[in-house]
Order: structure tokens, then sequence, then C-alpha cells
């Protein structure tokens, strides 16, 4: 054989050997992140941060309803970490056997607000308020699957005002969406997490902040079989480190 054509070979094949190997550490770099709704903003901003911290890594963000996220991880969804608007849930995942208990960490926390149009002229001075023959329309994530739904309802319950308002209710599919229709004026008050609000600056504002029985706290985990699970743990660490933290401050979240 030419010397000059076996050396091409040579080299063609170390060149490949190296470009499998590249595409095996790329790979075992790429996490998929499922987060509740209403972390939209800031875990777009940490995803980046995260993956400028640690050069090759990649996140791939799927955000939704926290019941309908666990939904799809019970079902198999090929999912490395799972971040939840509330500690209900997590638990569940725990009972479930889908994540990871050890890797378990609490990053954040939020309010439950009323939060209403942005022009709307309606006072709230207290929850009672919301029975007014001017709140037509409530819009709030459904109690099922949506935390902020869930914390509503508790809330509505306790102040004996939950039989009361079946009748306005909008069941919405996720915060986010309950946010939308109050944005949009399309109902006169809506159940959401105050950095919803925040979000919706110039759109919709807070009329009145609740109190919850229950602190609203965010946990995180390793999704149990998770093929990234260094790089999944890596990124539930982050998500308490300063920087992180300083992203969600910066949208409105407490540190936990």
């Amino acid at each position: 054989m030419n010397p000059t054509l076996r050396r091409c070979r040579w080299f063609m094949g170390v060149l490949a050997c190296v470009l499998t190997a590249c595409g095996t550490l790329a790979s075992a770099a790429e996490i998929t992140v499922s987060a509740a709704a209403s972390l939209t903003d800031a875990f777009k901003d940490i995803a980046t941060a995260f993956e400028q911290a640690r050069p090759g890594a990649k996140v791939t963000l799927n955000f939704g309803a926290t019941g309908q996220l666990l939904q799809q991880i019970v079902a198999g969804a090929p999912v490395d970490v799972f971040a939840s608007a509330d500690l209900e849930t997590m638990d569940r995942a725990v009972r479930l056997a889908v994540i990871l208990d050890e890797s378990r960490t609490v990053f954040a926390r939020n309010e439950l607000v009323v939060a209403i149009p942005a022009t709307s002229m309606l006072v709230l001075n207290r929850l009672a308020d919301v029975t007014g023959p001017q709140v037509k329309r409530i819009a709030i994530g459904n109690p099922d699957s949506v935390p902020a739904g869930k914390y509503a309802r508790d809330v509505l319950t306790t102040a004996r005002l939950w039989p009361e308002l079946q009748q306005r209710l909008v069941f919405t599919q996720n915060v986010r969406q309950a946010l939308d229709y109050v944005a949009r004026g399309e109902v006169d008050a809506a159940f959401v997490y105050r950095t919803d609000a925040i979000a919706a600056v110039n759109r919709a504002r807070i009329a009145l902040i609740t109190k919850t029985e229950t602190a609203v706290l965010y946990p995180a985990a390793v999704v149990k079989g998770s093929s990234q699970a260094e790089e999944a743990t890596a990124f539930v660490r982050f998500l308490r480190a300063d920087a992180a933290q300083r992203i969600l401050e910066r949208y409105g979240f407490g540190r936990p």
C-alpha cells in the first residue's frame, strides 16, 4: 500500500476515534430539567449560568404544572432533574420512588398573591373582598396538579370562601396561564405567585398578599435512573450557589 495512503487512513482512523470520544463527552454533559412553570424566567438564566460555569454542559428545560411534570417522570420521560413548586409533590415523588431522595434540596421560596389587571380599579383590603360583586371571574391553577392552585384552595377553604366562589373560578393548566388570563383582562383576579406578578409588570399588579398555612418552598432533586446523574447532581447543587441564588432573587424569589 502506498505509504501516503496508509498514513492518511491512519489519520482518519484516529480522527474518527477522537470525534466519537468527543461525541460521548458532549452527550454525557446534556441534561433535561423539568421545572415548575413559575420558574420559567429564572431557570432560563440559571441554565445559561450553569452552562457557562461548566464548559460543554447543556441544559434542556421543560416547564409545566408540577403535578403534570411528575406524571411525565412516572411515565418514563427522559428527565434528569425535577424542580417542584411545592414540597408535597416532591414527597409524592419520593413515595413513587422516581427521585434520589438524598439529592433533594430546597433552593427558593415564594408567596401566593391575588393579582389583578394593571388598569383595574379594584381594591382588595382582605381576602373576603374577592367575593365582592366586582370580582366576577377568578383564575386559579387546577388544584389537583398546580401547587399555586392548591395553595389558593387551602387558603380559601380555611377562610370558608371556597364554596361561595365555585361559580366564579376559572381553572388553568398552570400558574402562568392564570397570570396570562389576568394580564389580558380576561378575568378580574387571579391567584398566582408574587414572582409571576412581578414578571407581568405593566400588565398585572399585586392587589393582595395571602398567608398560606405552609411556606411556598421549591425543592429540586435528581431523577432516579438518570443517565447523567453526575451532571444532574451538579445542577441541583448549583441551585444553592450564590450565582443561582442571585438570579432567583432578581426574579423575586426568596432564599430558602
